[in-house]
């Protein structure tokens, strides 16, 4: 097994961002007035570049600590978005491939369909946080109360269906926010991201994305994925990602089962 010391990286100092914010504010006001605003504005442009640009950028770890690769042979399959009327089939998919993945959940349809969440460990699989509402369009803009009731909340939503709470943490479309890390401190959360993904959440076809996907098929490669889509291709692409992971000798295993 692989030790998880190295892996579940909580963030330990969540607000590490500030100082460096602050005196880089304090440097564009320098420079403004000792050199005026043709010298002040760009690099005032510049300094909010560079704390906006890692929100958008799904494995940096400017505000909080990522894992984007795992050690050893096994791929993870991360599956976000659910639970929804694909995960029963994607289940049965991950059995006939003696495969496991974790699920990354929306607090707000697990406490819907309890049953699946239930369905989903029982058939030896993982459960990640994902938020509780999923706000893909104003994630990135939460300020840290709202983002920490998306996380808080789905997090009691997981531990009560579970019996305890999860580990893990993917944000909502990657985006890292700069408040995320105080939450993920808070619960004892650690952040996922991916090394190889298939834009499977919006129009697609199987093939289209199995083909961006299979590129980074490697050992210690993990996957996004989701199910419940509106295109209604979720369960066909992880069937033939599984496929690709059989032809190439590699195995679907949860963090701790790698070797």
């Amino acid at each position: 097994m692989t030790a998880t010391g190295t892996l579940h990286r909580i963030p330990v100092h969540p607000w590490r961002w500030v100082p460096w914010l602050l005196v880089s504010q304090a440097l564009v006001a320098l420079v403004w007035w000792q050199l005026g605003w043709k010298a002040g504005l760009p690099l005032l442009l510049a300094s909010h570049a560079l704390f906006l640009l890692p929100v958008f950028l799904p494995n940096s770890r400017f505000y909080a600590p990522v894992l984007a690769r795992l050690p050893g042979p096994a791929v993870w399959l991360t599956i976000d978005d659910g639970p929804s009327d694909d995960t029963l089939a994607i289940l049965d998919a991950l059995d006939r491939h003696d495969a496991r993945a974790t699920f990354f959940m929306v607090g707000a349809r697990a406490a819907a369909r309890p049953e699946l969440v239930r369905e989903v460990l029982r058939r030896g699989h993982g459960l990640g946080n994902h938020s509780q509402s999923h706000p893909q369009a104003r994630f990135w803009a939460l300020g840290p109360r709202a983002l920490a009731r998306e996380i808080g909340d789905c997090q009691q939503v997981l531990a009560a269906i579970a019996g305890a709470p999860p580990r893990w943490y993917r944000s909502v479309v990657g985006m890292t926010n700069p408040f995320v890390a105080a939450a993920l401190h808070r619960h004892g959360l650690a952040r996922v991201g991916w090394s190889a993904r298939g834009f499977d959440g919006v129009g697609c076809t199987p093939e289209t994305v199995v083909a961006r996907i299979a590129g980074g098929l490697v050992p210690g490669a993990i996957v996004l994925l989701h199910e419940g889509a509106a295109h209604g291709h979720n369960v066909a692409i992880v069937e033939a990602v599984l496929r690709q992971l059989q032809a190439r000798g590699l195995r679907a295993r949860l963090p701790l089962e790698t070797a």
